[in-house]
């Protein structure tokens, strides 16, 4: 009963603020306003987040559930190209929808601090860009490919976001996902590992397979493939 009473409590903050973040943006959620719009005690909020990062950590786990639901239910294709394009997409697609959420996740990045919730987009977006290097079409390493990926899907969904709607260029997300897209990948009529590179991406994709070697071997031999992919 106890842990269900803190559950539901949990709940209801988190509903609270969502609904402040909706109507007031992030100046809006001070543990005073979120505490009195839940109808709870500040010390009970402090117990349940430990503090107020720890809250909009809360909070943006919160508004990306529905973002993370969706991205688990695309499922593949069998084309990991495509399956990489239609997460690209549906990136965009929340953060334009969502974008209180979308600012609280990604408009205060500081350095070592990631929430779970981020954690969990980031891990899905290296599984999709694993399959492309398993595929043979990647032309850097995974790590470089998801970075970019990342990185620019995040500042075009920020851009978009501080520019008015009916401003808005309408092909800016298609654009820039092609760009990097063509910067990452092979051509789609070249021969997977046509050259030291693309060998060694596919070679790496498929390193964690390699029983025969020690952990400390494939380790190693992973820092190699990567600077070659990368050279």
């Amino acid at each position: 009963m106890v842990t269900k009473t803190a559950a539901d409590t949990r709940e209801r903050i988190l509903r609270a603020a969502a609904a402040l973040l909706a109507a007031a943006g992030r100046d809006g959620l001070s543990t005073r306003a979120v505490s009195a719009a839940a109808g709870v005690q500040p010390p009970a909020l402090y117990r349940l987040f430990g503090d107020k990062d720890g809250l909009l950590d809360a909070v943006a786990a919160y508004g990306f559930d529905e973002y993370l639901t969706s991205k688990r239910a695309l499922g593949s294709t069998g084309d990991a190209v495509a399956d990489l394009r239609r997460g690209w997409d549906l990136h965009i697609e929340f953060g334009l929808s969502r974008p209180e959420f979308y600012v609280l996740m990604y408009g205060d990045a500081r350095p070592g601090r990631t929430s779970p919730a981020g954690r969990e987009a980031e891990a899905m977006l290296r599984s999709i860009v694993e399959r492309v290097a398993a595929a043979g079409r990647l032309r850097v390493s995974v790590e470089r490919a998801a970075r970019l990926v990342h990185a620019t899907g995040m500042g075009v969904v920020l851009s978009l976001i501080a520019t008015p709607e009916e401003e808005r260029d309408p092909e800016l997300s298609e654009t820039a996902r092609e760009t990097v897209l063509s910067r990452i990948l092979t051509g789609a009529a070249e021969p997977a590992g046509s050259d030291l590179p693309e060998r060694a991406i596919a070679l790496r994709a498929g390193l964690d397979g390699a029983t025969v070697l020690t952990g400390a071997e494939r380790v190693l031999l992973a820092e190699w493939l990567d600077r070659i992919a990368d050279a």
